[in-house]
């Protein structure tokens, strides 16, 4: 995952230029994303949250994800996640994002997964420990 979303573009930007300080989330949450639009990711990058998977039903939700200290420019997680077991179909997942916040809030990082997973009832998603990396080089 190396795109930053265009809020996040401007806040570093702001930052770093001392135009505005940016106060960092306290915890980054796991968004998952199908592709039913068709333009994921221009809504993505844009920091539009169109297309992530259903609350309603589902028992799907946003799951917290912490990282390791960024080297060579790039940054993994530092433990896996796990979604809890679908209770109704999500979709084909196809695209991820690191959120600023558990519901709504502010795409900080997205990217399309290397392979789409259908999530049916009784499925579950999880990322390794490891396998999600963020890159700004």
């Amino acid at each position: 995952m190396s795109a930053a979303s265009n809020y996040t573009e401007n806040k570093v930007l702001d930052h770093v230029l001392g135009t505005t300080a940016f106060t960092q989330p306290s915890t980054v949450y796991l968004a998952l994303f199908t592709n039913s639009s068709g333009n994921a990711a221009t809504n993505l990058e844009a920091g539009t949250i169109t297309d992530e998977v259903s609350t309603s039903g589902s028992a799907y939700g946003r799951q917290s994800i912490a990282f390791g200290s960024a080297s060579g420019g790039s940054a993994s997680n530092s433990a896996t996640v796990t979604f809890t077991a679908a209770t109704s179909t999500w979709g084909s997942i196809t695209h991820v994002a690191i959120m600023d916040a558990s519901t709504s809030g502010n795409v900080l990082f997205w990217g399309a997964v290397t392979t789409a997973k259908t999530i049916e009832s009784g499925d579950t998603f999880q990322v390794s420990s490891g396998n999600l990396s963020i890159s700004l080089a």
